[in-house]
């Protein structure tokens, strides 16, 4: 029990350690560290590696939701969820296989370690992928909107900037309560596109200027919609309203089976911001700060189907509709 422990226990260092990596997606983080507990099991049955693999991936889904809280940064599990989703049923494919083998469970390890390794080969390669796709829908002199800071997003129009020479501007949303928008005008700026940033408030007075709007997503849902930073659904609204297309860009290992109904049926624990203190209590002049206000806000919304117009994946270019069937593809 003692070793299972510590096992549980390294399997969230890892987790951890791979997250503070820029470059790799939280899906990604997961199955690395998942990939490394296995590499290091030393359960001699497969009834007993399956409960310890188990054990470990609930440790990381655990840890999420706890570690996000106590930071006061209430991200929606989806993108942990979509990650042990993926390494989960990476494995119950290959035990089935094995099962129907005369193979040792040694062999299984190897097989599924290797079988790993090439996953991740390919999950590496599809930020690179979605953004080539992405980027044949930048216009030559249009002005896009995006959301905050959304690495995929930025990689779509790095490509479309150095690699197919197109010329744009680009609008920014500040992305409260973090200001990761910030980060994006910085880098943008850098690699010479020409940028602005806006406050999250004004995203109804200029989207009439813009062409288009791209959005990441930390998870992609069964009917087609997205869990994104807060502010996602509100600019889709707007955009909606009057015109405007609104691209979704993501990685196909953030597909998710996942099915919520509305804002409030996320899969994870968020603050709840439409109750309200008794009127006789005292507020504190800091009970508006930054920290306050970061902790007391959702960090993720939840945009339905229809108000996307199109999925830009490394799997190709899918309407919302789409994805339940490259979900079951994944799942069968």
């Amino acid at each position: 029990m003692a070793d299972t422990a510590n096992g549980e226990t390294g399997v969230i260092a890892l987790y951890q350690t791979f997250l503070k990596d820029p470059e790799i997606s939280t899906p990604v983080a997961v199955f690395k560290a998942l990939t490394e507990f296995v590499r290091d099991n030393a359960a001699p049955t497969m009834s007993e590696f399956m409960e310890t693999l188990e054990r470990a991936a609930q440790s990381i889904r655990d840890d999420s939701q706890t570690r996000r809280a106590e930071k006061g940064q209430h991200k929606a599990t989806i993108a942990t969820l979509a990650g042990v989703d993926l390494f989960m049923r990476f494995v119950t494919r290959n035990s089935h296989d094995f099962s129907l083998s005369t193979k040792s469970f040694d062999d299984f390890k190897d097989h599924l370690l290797s079988r790993a390794t090439l996953i991740l080969e390919k999950a590496f390669t599809a930020r690179i992928k979605a953004a080539e796709i992405g980027a044949e829908f930048v216009q030559d002199n249009s002005v896009i909107l995006v959301h905050a800071y959304s690495r995929v997003v930025m990689s779509v129009l790095y490509h479309a900037a150095n690699v197919q020479n197109k010329r744009f501007k680009v609008y920014v949303t500040e992305g409260r309560p973090n200001s990761e928008g910030l980060n994006a005008v910085k880098a943008l700026r850098e690699a010479g596109i020409p940028c602005r940033a806006i406050l999250d408030s004004a995203v109804g007075y200029i989207v009439d200027k813009v062409d288009m709007v791209f959005v990441g997503a930390e998870g992609v849902v069964e009917n087609g919609g997205v869990i994104n930073q807060v502010g996602t659904y509100q600019i889709a609204l707007v955009a909606n309203t009057l015109g405007k297309p609104v691209y979704a860009v993501a990685e196909s290992y953030k597909f998710v089976r996942v099915y919520p109904l509305n804002q409030y049926d996320l899969p994870a624990a968020t603050p709840e911001i439409v109750s309200f203190t008794s009127r006789r209590k005292s507020f504190s002049n800091n009970g508006d700060s930054d920290a306050s206000l970061e902790a007391s806000n959702p960090s993720v919304d939840y945009t339905p189907p229809q108000y996307v117009t199109l999925l830009l994946t490394d799997l190709g270019v899918l309407t919302p509709s789409g994805v339940s069937d490259e979900l079951i593809k994944l799942y069968l």
